[in-house]
């Protein structure tokens, strides 16, 4: 009898030492996807948003002088290409944080 109950107690013990790690490692594989999908939108959102930042600077900077140094012109254009999110968050692909390519512009 002493055997039987060793015998379900070991195997109770080693079911419990595999299925805890399959559980843990569940919400890992949902992190990693996150991550590896985080990183694939950033190889195209981050160029693309540096490119457009980069000409909305160079094109503001040109509005502020060809209107003669006025600054709420160029800041109409400053504004959202600079503005906005540089970087794409697992937050963002999951739908808890808006992402903003161009910042909100106010009327």
């Amino acid at each position: 009898m002493k055997k039987i109950v060793r015998h379900w107690t070991t195997c109770a013990v080693l079911t419990a030492m595999l299925v805890a790690p399959a559980t843990a490692l569940a919400g890992y594989t949902e992190d990693a996807g996150m991550g590896t999908a985080t990183v694939g939108a950033n190889l195209l959102y981050v160029p693309a948003k540096l490119v457009y930042a980069t000409l909305g600077g160079i094109t503001g900077g040109f509005a502020y002088v060809l209107t003669g140094a006025n600054y709420e012109v160029a800041e109409r254009v400053w504004t959202p290409s600079l503005g906005g999110n540089y970087v794409v968050t697992p937050d963002h692909l999951r739908g808890s944080q808006p992402l903003y390519f161009s910042a909100p512009t106010t009327p």
